[in-house]
């Protein structure tokens, strides 16, 4: 008993020394990455293993994040099989890329293989064909060749998420037969929430939920539990149709079949979460004219070169606007107020466009805005446009009577302010339909294209309006 009490006392002081990895607003203890970087460089290995063992992959990603660069590798490597290499898929792509291209093949071989094929793949999918190959030339041929599969099918697709660990049964079994088969198995997948019943060759037959199963007698046929209209997807379908799919009929799982029919996998929903997630960092990024790959990890030229050319794009339409400047500007050199004030008619078009715009880029990505409702929907938006309009022309055309002491400066501010709404609230619609239609991304092209069209028509207006009421030549 004493030599038990003895062997045991380490691990309890390693356990009452650790410091909680999070404090009470749920963020990373910096004395904690601390103590992990001074564990990493004493090369305390007994540490840094019953450290990694207890952390969730999740809060592991979390803590190779706040390591520094040179660290996160060593860490893997000295934490060895209690590493988890999941922990890499919850990190940016260009630390996973940094912390694989720095591990041996033979390390990296060997992670892949404790993983669930959906997330093998994800992990082996940022890296270039070479260092794929080297890592899969490591892994049994059976396991290689299904990863091998999933890498040929398109980006973003079904193929690509699903895994391919799944139950499948014939469907002449009884209740009793499957039942035993899921006791018995060992290597089933870690979680699953229904089986699937196929032919011989493979072939889809429908599915059959846990909850349906266990609560049939065991003599019952599995075929009067299947369900053949089960919904399911096929390998080529866009990851985003999936996830709407998803949310739209409320599925925790989906079978995934090939172009013959062939059972070949299922997509779960933590791996739909991932994608709403990316889809939506990446809708929003592309908003802004952000590269939908920029990362917080990346450094300061990989951002800048990826913001470079929409930035130019940018430049360019800029230029165009300042051009109808260009064309008053006898008229701005008689009325310094116009050159003062134009600015504030496009500021107020742009900001209007740019709330249309985001209502409507989110209606086109989720479905809801489509033919059927496209008349009343853009109707509506220039409705909204002129309302706000109005409203604003009134408390813009005092504050500039008040400030420059013109009279009729408000009526031009006005009705300029008018004019620039509505063409803000309908372009703001408008555009992101049209850029839709002709297979453009709204998120990433209609931005520009809006501003643009405010700027211009915010400055033509009320300058044109100006020279008109004010009779400037």
């Amino acid at each position: 008993m004493a030599e038990e009490t003895d062997t045991a006392q380490p691990d309890d002081a390693l356990a009452s020394d650790r410091l909680s990895m999070r404090d009470e607003d749920g963020e990373i203890r910096h004395q904690f990455v601390e103590q992990i970087t001074h564990a990493i460089h004493q090369a305390d290995i007994q540490l840094l293993r019953a450290t990694v063992a207890e952390l969730h992959e999740a809060d592991l990603g979390n803590l190779i994040e706040a390591l520094e660069p040179d660290d996160r590798v060593k860490l893997v490597e000295l934490s060895g099989s209690d590493f988890h290499f999941s922990a890499l898929n919850e990190v940016d792509d260009s630390v996973r890329e940094e912390i694989l291209e720095e591990l041996e093949p033979e390390t990296v071989a060997e992670g892949v293989r404790e993983l669930e094929s959906d997330d093998a793949v994800e992990l082996l999918e940022g890296l270039d064909e070479a260092d794929q190959e080297e890592i899969l030339e490591k892994l049994p041929p059976s396991e290689r060749d299904a990863l091998e599969r999933s890498l040929l099918y398109p980006e973003n697709s079904a193929g690509r998420r699903m895994q391919t660990e799944f139950i499948a049964v014939p469907p002449d079994w009884t209740v009793g037969q499957a039942i035993d088969y899921l006791r018995d198995t060992a290597d089933l997948p870690d979680r699953f929430y229904e089986i699937y019943a196929v032919d011989h060759a493979q072939h889809w037959q429908g599915a059959v939920s846990l909850d349906a199963l266990l609560r049939a007698r065991r003599p019952v046929p599995l075929s009067d539990l299947i369900d053949e209209n089960r919904r399911r997807v096929s390998v080529l379908d866009d990851q985003e149709e999936v996830a709407r799919l998803f949310g739209k009929y409320n599925l925790v799982a989906a079978p995934v079949v090939d172009t013959a029919d062939r059972l070949v996998g299922v997509i779960t929903i933590d791996d739909v979460v991932d994608v709403i997630e990316e889809e939506a960092d990446e809708d929003l990024k592309a908003l802004g004219g952000v590269t939908s790959d920029e990362e917080l990890s990346d450094n300061v030229w990989t951002i800048a070169k990826g913001r470079f050319n929409w930035l130019l794009v940018n430049l360019a339409t800029a230029f165009l606007a300042s051009s109808v400047l260009g064309l008053f500007e006898g008229q701005l050199e008689k009325m310094v107020a116009l050159a003062v004030l134009a600015p504030i008619v496009a500021s107020q078009g742009g900001n209007a466009a740019t709330q249309t715009m985001t209502v409507a880029v989110r209606a086109l990505a989720t479905r809801e805005l489509g033919p059927n409702n496209a008349f009343r929907v853009v109707v509506r938006e220039g409705l909204v446009g002129l309302v706000n309009g109005l409203a604003f022309a009134v408390i813009t055309g005092i504050a500039a009577v008040a400030w420059f002491k013109i009279p009729g400066l408000g009526i031009v501010i006005g009705l300029a302010i008018v004019c620039n709404l509505v063409a803000g609230a309908l372009g703001g619609i408008l555009i992101p339909m049209v850029l839709e239609r002709v297979r453009a991304d709204p998120a990433v092209a209609s931005g520009t294209f809006v501003t643009t069209i405010t700027d211009v028509v915010g400055f033509f207006s009320f300058l044109g309006i100006a020279t008109l009421w004010f009779g400037l030549s």
